[in-house]
């Protein structure tokens, strides 16, 4: 597998087998990723790999916490209070393309609220990562953890693993930190669930699109 096809051939899964994942598997794509880039060469991530009874209970309190009503409260604001063009439509498209692909029509919004919440059944995935980097490091540290973390998902893809970066992993973190034993020094940033992909699902046959070059490049002499 060659770069170009990787970057544009990896997708979000959203159906995952239940196999477990070697732990060795998961080291060899972390040793990998740990070359990426950063700033001064800070590397500012922190990689908390969870599976098993772990995985079980950041599951069922995230969800406890949901049913309870608690509300998220996210280290990191992912996004934004109002909408504008063209990210609003992007958006827009995005979410009926993908329920539409689930079999769920507009109107279901019970079928929506439960297929949103396999975010925190990771998607029947055996295995997860949740990313988290120093409080006390600027916002430019972001784009970093950017960077390692599709370069985390582009080497799971040619160790022959599934992947799906999920900003709604980290709406509860102190959740997480408190189930992970991590310290408020640090600020989530995202999770990722990763394993064996289910080919058989519906779901995964989902692709979104991109833009074309002429909407977001200028040529300059």
């Amino acid at each position: 597998m060659n770069v170009n096809h990787a970057i544009r051939y990896r997708k979000s899964v959203r159906k995952f087998l239940n196999k477990p994942v070697p732990r060795q598997l998961i080291e060899q794509v972390l040793d990998t990723s740990r070359w990426a880039p950063s700033g001064g060469n800070c590397q500012p991530w922190r990689v908390e790999v969870v599976t098993g009874k772990a995985l079980d209970r950041v599951s069922s309190s995230i969800l406890s916490a949901r049913e309870q009503g608690r509300k998220p409260l996210p280290d990191l604001e992912y996004y934004p209070e109002a909408w504008t063009s063209p990210y609003r439509e992007r958006r827009f498209n995005c979410g009926i393309a993908l329920y539409s692909a689930m079999g769920i029509k507009r109107g279901d919004a019970q079928a929506r609220q439960e297929a949103w919440l396999q975010n925190y059944r990771f998607f029947n995935a055996s295995s997860a990562m949740f990313f988290f980097m120093p409080q006390s490091l600027g916002i430019g540290f972001l784009m970093d953890m950017g960077i390692f973390i599709q370069t985390v998902a582009l080497a799971a893809m040619e160790a022959g693993l599934a992947t799906c970066i999920q900003a709604s992993l980290a709406e509860y973190p102190d959740i997480v930190r408190d189930i992970l034993q991590v310290s408020d020094e640090f600020m989530l940033v995202c999770g990722m669930s990763i394993g064996y992909e289910d080919i058989e699902a519906d779901v995964n046959r989902f692709r979104t699109s991109r833009a074309e070059l002429e909407e977001f490049v200028s040529w300059h002499k």
